[in-house]
């Protein structure tokens, strides 16, 4: 997992998003100079108090948000660390890197993907709250919000502000639920423990040492005739810098590791999660380095925070928290696990080897046999192999309908009946079947499946039937502004809620422009593309829907609103352009 460092709010090792600048005013060491034989010492002088100038002010112009003045708060571990970076400044700093990672296409938004992160990292951070981890300061100044990120690898990372990332195949490789809890505890932790604040300041001093290291080089340099003897002194610095950086980083995770694991423990979920979410990275990075070379990783050996994870486990089992058997859902986890597969790889051999547990399905055991009819069903639609598809997702609701009858036996063994969590699978294979019918365009079917889902108050059955709606009216269904207005309200409602609901205010565009409401619809594509951070492209459709109203628009409710928001999007707008400018670089 990635460290809470500074240069970890992009993401360490490969990410789609690793093009991201580092987040934070950590800049590079300066780079070696060698000596020349004859270099005059005034020259040697002036650059090493060049040198000492830039370390003693800090590495040059300190960006806006390091000049705030870090309000009172609890104590917490690391707090005169922290406190270079107030939790103002760095929920600013998240914000304004999300505002580029929200237009990255690998950023996805699957509402049941990330209904099931959600009712994870939700129980976490209520669990958080309970023990004290999260400040009044904290709690009201950080988003906390968990985004998904279409990567294969098994990874998540912590971000400045409260968000936290989480690549599908973390979700696609982890076998319970228990152990996406004890990622995201550990991610939570880096979060509520300030590690960011933290890992800043440290790159801060780092930087300046490093810079002393030089000024030393510098100096020895003017004196000496050997030019191995700066040279050497400026190696051992840097050394020692990197070190440094390396153990406060290994640090940090050991602490996540301890607070993620109580965390996870207070919320019900079984404390062995996190060790057995340890031997599946251990067995992912045997072919690495065959655990050599410890001292050069930013995060303890696996092997090392297993034993740990294993100890820490029998303590907290030992404890007086007893495990929610309600936060065990293997089959909900299964289904998502191979959902996230499916949509972590577009390439059609990704595609089809999932697609191969249909044929494979009925010599599983049963407890694998829903999932796998359900991966290869949502397979086959996204390679429109539409005959396949029907024929797995049959399949799927088959098993569905037998364990309806006979019970999950894992629950039913622990008193719970398999129907406890039946409702939320059954509706996971009709927006399945859904998508199905929208995949084909077919009228008829979207209107059974849509009709079938009911009003369940959930975003996913909302983003569904609002896609399936939408469908119908481009295949050419007519009598539809009955739905399309019922739906437009129940949109409406629904980002009033959610403002930031991309997704959500762009059904709703799509749903109103049918029913003449022209001002309503290109207000709320400008409000999908502010809540993708595109400013910018948000104040081009206020400006567009400005002009509709000055040309006859009757609508005068919407009218005004956009003036409004016109205003405050150009006053943030000017803001942002303000801030990109003095940042250093900028």
């Amino acid at each position: 997992m990635i460290s809470g460092r500074a240069a970890a709010a992009a993401v360490h090792g490969t990410s789609p998003l690793s093009h991201l600048p580092p987040a934070g005013p950590v800049r590079p060491v300066n780079p070696v100079v060698t000596p020349r034989p004859g270099w005059p010492r005034v020259r040697a002088l002036a650059l090493a108090a060049s040198l000492a100038l830039t370390a003693w002010t800090g590495l040059g112009p300190a960006p806006a948000y390091a000049q705030l003045t870090p309000p009172p708060r609890l104590p917490s571990l690391g707090e005169a660390d922290a406190d270079e970076l107030s939790v103002q400044a760095e929920r600013h700093l998240g914000d304004q890197i999300m505002r580029e990672i929200r237009r990255d296409p690998d950023v996805v938004d699957d509402a049941l993907v990330r209904e099931y992160l959600d009712s994870i990292f939700g129980p976490l951070l209520a669990a958080a709250r309970q023990r004290g981890d999260i400040t009044p300061e904290l709690d009201s100044g950080f988003a906390w919000e968990p985004f998904l990120v279409r990567d294969r690898s098994f990874n998540a990372f912590a971000m400045p502000g409260g968000y936290v990332g989480v690549h599908l195949g973390l979700i696609g490789a982890s076998g319970s639920s228990d152990e996406m809890a004890a990622v995201l505890g550990h991610e939570l932790s880096h979060v509520t423990q300030r590690h960011i604040a933290r890992g800043m300041a440290s790159a801060r001093r780092q930087s300046m040492a490093a810079n002393v290291a030089m000024l030393l080089g510098l100096i020895l340099s003017a004196r000496s005739s050997n030019a191995d003897v700066p040279m050497a002194v400026i190696a051992s610095g840097q050394a020692a810098v990197a070190t440094g950086q390396l153990t406060f980083s290994r640090e940090m995770e050991r602490e996540a590791d301890r607070f993620g694991l109580d965390v996870m423990s207070t919320a019900g979920f079984a404390p062995a999660g996190m060790a057995s979410m340890f031997e599946r990275m251990d067995a992912a990075s045997r072919l690495n380095d065959s655990n050599q070379y410890p001292y050069l990783r930013s995060h303890p050996l696996t092997i090392e925070r297993l034993s740990e994870a294993r100890l820490r486990a029998r303590s907290a089992a030992a404890g007086a928290t007893p495990v929610d058997l309600h936060r065990s859902r293997p089959t909900e986890h299964a289904l998502m696990r191979v959902r996230s597969r499916v949509l972590m790889d577009h390439a059609v051999n990704a595609l089809r080897a999932i697609q191969q547990l249909g044929p494979q399905a009925a010599s599983m055991p049963e407890a694998d046999r829903l999932p796998a009819y359900y991966g290869a069903a949502l397979a086959s639609i996204a390679l429109r192999d539409f005959d396949l598809a029907e024929r797995w997702l049959s399949g799927a609701e088959a098993q569905m309908a037998a364990r309806v009858a006979a019970g999950e036996p894992a629950l039913a063994a622990a008193g719970l009946p398999w129907d406890a969590r039946s409702a939320t699978v059954r509706r996971d294979l009709l927006i399945a079947r859904l998508e199905l019918a929208t995949a084909r365009q077919n009228a008829v079917a979207i209107r059974v499946a849509g009709r079938a889902l009911g009003e369940d108050g959930s975003r996913p059955t909302l983003m569904a039937q609002a896609e399936g709606l939408v469908a119908r009216q481009q295949a050419g269904d007519t009598d539809m502004a009955p739905e399309l207005q019922r739906m437009t309200e129940r949109l409406q409602v629904w980002v009033s809620e959610h403002r930031a609901d991309a997704a959500a205010w762009a059904w709703l565009a799509r749903c109103a422009q049918p029913l003449g409401q022209g001002l309503r619809a290109v207000r709320a594509e400008a409000e999908s593309r502010a809540a993708l951070g595109d400013l910018q492209g948000a104040i081009d459709r206020l400006r567009v829907g400005q002009k509709q109203a000055r040309s006859g628009g009757t609508d005068f409710v919407e009218a005004s609103v956009i003036d409004s928001r016109l205003r405050e999007l150009e006053a943030a707008k000017r803001e942002f352009d303000r801030e990109a400018k003095n940042s250093p670089g900028g």
